[in-house]
């Protein structure tokens, strides 16, 4: 039976009737897609307003220290640190939902400057730039420090920003050298700003970043230690390994 995407060779004949080109399994999985903002049926919800209970300190592997909001949102909390999901991934779908603070403080990098970071090693730059230049490759929507995003398109300061985020991550043989790198897609506010980057190993704020072995690790969000005060609400993510 022909597989999907397999051309024919020059010494077979071409079919002749449409059934030989017919592929009736593997049958994909239903998953019901959610409506009004709620996540599809397979989801991981990992944030929905109600708990930080997926959630602990990156540091100290205590509970999450940041503030929940009544709105359903939650907000770095200065100096306490990174947070990460208490389960470990590989290859996911993610969404996430952001929010700068309306009242514009700083400038640079230190405006409103948090990171997602996928197997908590390679970084989404969250940051406003709006009227804020800053280092392209450390931009809002950048793989930092790697990749500048294909466009800017925040919304104003203080309304909500989504990243649809596709990640595979990487491949390492038994011996531990890289066969295939980790790759990245981002969907900014419905455009499309990082295009499957091949991501050249750990996001670094000094120096060429390197691949170390690893399997599934968590996702992390970043406490930029500058009062940054930046939100977070509606996090779901869908297993793809």
């Amino acid at each position: 039976m022909l597989g999907f995407g397999i051309g024919l060779s020059a010494q077979e004949v071409e079919p002749k009737d449409p059934e030989a080109t017919e592929v009736y399994e593997p049958v994909p999985p239903k998953v019901v897609p959610g409506s009004n903002g709620a996540p599809p049926s397979d989801a991981i919800v990992l944030f929905d307003g109600s708990s930080l209970d997926a959630w602990i300190s990156s540091a100290d592997s205590t509970a999450a220290k940041w503030h929940l909001n009544q709105d359903g949102s939650m907000t770095v909390k200065d100096k306490t640190g990174n947070i990460e999901t208490k389960q470990a991934f590989g290859s996911i779908q993610l969404h996430i939902e952001w929010r700068s603070p309306a009242e514009v403080q700083m400038s640079g990098q230190n405006r409103a400057n948090s990171g997602v970071f996928l197997q908590g090693l390679y970084e989404v730059q969250v940051l406003d730039n709006n009227d804020n230049n800053t280092y392209v490759n450390g931009q809002v929507g950048s793989i930092y420090k790697q990749s500048v995003p294909l466009a800017m398109a925040s919304v104003p300061s203080g309304e909500w920003n989504t990243y649809d985020v596709i990640y595979h991550a990487p491949k390492f043989s038994r011996g531990g050298n890289l066969k295939k790198p980790a790759t990245i897609t981002v969907i900014h506010n419905g455009v499309l700003i990082q295009d499957h980057f091949e991501v050249e190993g750990p996001s670094e704020y000094i120096g060429w970043p390197t691949y170390q072995p690893h399997g599934k690790r968590p996702l992390i969000l970043q406490d930029h230690r500058d009062n940054s005060r930046v939100s977070y609400r509606n996090i779901w993510v869908r297993e793809l390994d």
